[in-house]
């Protein structure tokens, strides 16, 4: 019997892409997912089962039944203006059902974990670009819990041996190539999808946070990763733990930095529609900019965006959109 991966959360946007990229490169995978916010059609690869990691006697036979090599985790609730109104649940999903993950891994035997964690782990950046020795002090609750975990992670590894990778990403965007998979959230609070939606219906107006930020136009800047090279630098990290890799945390985005504005117009010019946008007041807690550094990653694991430019982003967003209308 083959080895396998185990993704938690592979039915939502980020793992479906990973699972997709992970089965063409010959990788077998178990795809668990309690489908709250993901999608059964969005697992084209590999076996799935419904359940969630909330349920030890769910992870067991998981486990029992499948020799599992890795977990790539990416089971967590990611808004954080929810995070903020509803703390008990992010606080219950996010760190306990992770740790009851981490719980059922060691009951198996299985000690090889890619975390997603989050660039909001380190709260409001002191320095541009954010580089991985940044000072971690989150600002909601959403980022305490993949801080947390993250410092879980340090301390199984240094007591029980477990070999982890965790990733903070910046802003996964754009689609499948192919157009397999793509962005499907309710509720959606992205920049690119809501772009697009404005775009594909005239009556619909996009709010931009905040004009007056210390920025070239005004606008909030952001690091935005195409979801396929995130997708990629997973299976680069889970090669390196398996290869005698010692644990490691490693900043996920392109080094790259896009105002709000200059989104919107990306988005007008690859579909060749209008977008209407309307000004509103800063959000609280928007920095001006958030980039990351990806030196680390790229000196370590040898990874290298493929679909580093805007267009190309928002391009491969604006086809999968297409495809489903």
């Amino acid at each position: 019997m083959s080895r396998k991966i185990l993704i938690t959360g592979g039915a939502g946007y980020i793992g479906s892409h990973a699972n997709l990229e992970l089965a063409a490169k010959g990788y077998e995978t178990v795809v668990l997912d309690n489908l709250v916010y993901g999608h059964r059609e969005f697992v084209q690869k590999g076996e799935f089962v419904l359940g969630d990691i909330s349920d030890p006697a769910c992870l067991d036979l998981v486990f029992a039944n499948h020799d599992i090599d890795a977990v790539m985790h990416f089971a967590a609730y990611t808004y954080v203006g929810e995070s903020v109104q509803d703390p008990g649940k992010y606080y219950a999903n996010n760190m306990g059902g992770t740790l009851n993950l981490l719980a059922a891994m060691r009951r198996a035997g299985v000690n090889r974990f890619i975390f997603s964690s989050t660039c909001a782990t380190y709260g409001v950046p002191q320095e541009m670009p954010l580089t991985e020795s940044h000072p971690q002090k989150p600002i909601n609750p959403y980022g305490w819990t993949k801080f947390m975990i993250e410092q879980a992670l340090a301390d199984y590894s240094a007591a029980y041996g477990m070999q982890y990778v965790a990733l903070r990403y910046f802003n996964a965007a754009g689609a499948d190539p192919q157009g397999r998979v793509g962005e499907d959230h309710d509720p959606e609070t992205h920049l690119i999808p809501l772009a697009i939606e404005a775009a594909v219906d005239p009556k619909r107006e996009l709010s931009i946070f905040g004009t007056d930020y210390d920025t070239p136009d005004g606008t909030c800047v952001r690091d935005y990763i195409h979801v396929t090279d995130l997708a990629q630098a997973h299976i680069l990290a889970y090669e390196y733990l398996r290869d005698g890799g010692e644990s490691q945390y490693f900043n996920l985005g392109n080094g790259l930095g896009f105002s709000v504005r200059e989104v919107i117009d990306c988005v007008s010019r690859v579909s060749g529609r209008a977008v209407r946008a309307k000004e509103a007041p800063r959000r609280e807690g928007d920095p001006a900019q958030l980039v990351g550094s990806s030196e680390r990653i790229r000196s370590v694991l040898g990874w290298e965006p493929q679909y580093a430019e805007l267009e190309t982003i928002v391009e491969h967003a604006w086809n999968w959109r297409m495809k489903r209308a």
